[in-house]
């Protein structure tokens, strides 16, 4: 059986008295896209850290690549991206000249490598833009070209498309994906639930926790036990109301311009009439599909 890329066993780490990190299990099989998905201050980055090395772990191990991640952290580094929040990309250099300065960091002096990572990002045409006249969703793909420059294997995107538009989320993911189908491993965390649909498997992460891990679908059938139901009613406030506290309703939230309803017991016609007696106007109820956000509102209860 071939060993997993990454194997985290009861990674932990503290701060003082602040647990960031609390005794987490999880691996990485090669080639997987796996998505670790959390609110800001969850933990995700700084599980990255100790991942990478930058980080000594306050209790239990992780080996990334067949190596320990902390006691040989240079070799790790070597063979993966590393894709940050911030990265540091020098506004003054153009796009060409930010990857050329990185890629000597990793040896890497090829001119024909340095083209091909451009254009892998759809970076070709901009070698000469000064990187402080890139929108955002373009210097996120300068930095993805940064962390690929050295072919990697294995790579860590740390909210990437964190402050870009949707279309350029979109696009970023298409590049995930096109990477993966190359086989590089990646591991991409994330606070925004939709994207994480996009994940092969989800971990994820609460108040240092890991809560689960697995498939999105499997997320959702395991977690969600009930029906969901999309309610269209007015006033909203007042069908909110009258459904928390009715008998058989697990969760109840506003969903743009209408109520999200889950349920084990209740039925259309229950919620009709109840509604209906509390002088809520009910326009249709139709049945809803679970969401990765349903699933993390159900675990962080």
């Amino acid at each position: 059986m071939t060993e997993p890329v990454i194997r985290v066993e009861n990674l932990t780490r503290k701060f003082g008295d602040f647990v960031a990190v609390d005794h987490i299990n999880f691996t990485v099989d090669s080639g997987e896209v796996v998505g670790y998905l959390g609110p800001n201050g969850s933990g995700k980055t700084t599980t990255i850290r100790m991942l990478l090395g930058l980080l000594q772990p306050s209790d239990g191990k992780a080996t990334v690549l067949g190596f320990d991640a902390y006691r040989e952290s240079e070799e790790v580094r070597r063979r993966v991206g590393y894709m940050s929040q911030k990265f540091a990309i020098y506004d003054d250099l153009t796009t060409l000249e930010n990857l050329t300065f990185y890629g000597g960091v990793y040896g890497i002096t090829d001119k024909e490598r340095i083209a091909r990572t451009l254009s892998l990002v759809g970076l070709t045409g901009h070698e000469s833009t000064l990187t402080r006249d890139l929108s955002t969703g373009w210097r996120q793909r300068l930095s993805l070209a940064i962390a690929l420059v050295h072919q990697p294997k294995l790579l860590f995107l740390d909210e990437p498309t964190s402050g870009v538009d949707p279309t350029a989320r979109r696009a970023f993911w298409d590049l995930i994906y096109e990477l993966a189908e190359g086989g590089v491993t990646i591991l991409v965390t994330t606070h925004y639930m939709d994207e994480a649909e996009y994940c092969e498997r989800v971990g994820i992460m609460r108040d240092g926790k890991l809560l689960a891990m697995d498939t999105p679908t499997n997320l959702k059938r395991s977690i969600i036990q009930g029906d969901v139901w999309e309610v269209y009613a007015r006033p909203l406030e007042g069908g909110l109301a009258v459904l928390a506290h009715f008998e058989g309703v697990q969760r109840v939230g506003l969903a743009g311009d209408h109520l999200r309803v889950i349920s084990s017991q209740l039925e259309k016609e229950a919620m009709q009439a109840a509604l209906s007696g509390k002088n809520v106007s009910v326009e249709k109820i139709e049945r809803g599909e679970p969401t990765l956000e349903d699933v993390f509102l159900s675990l962080a209860r």
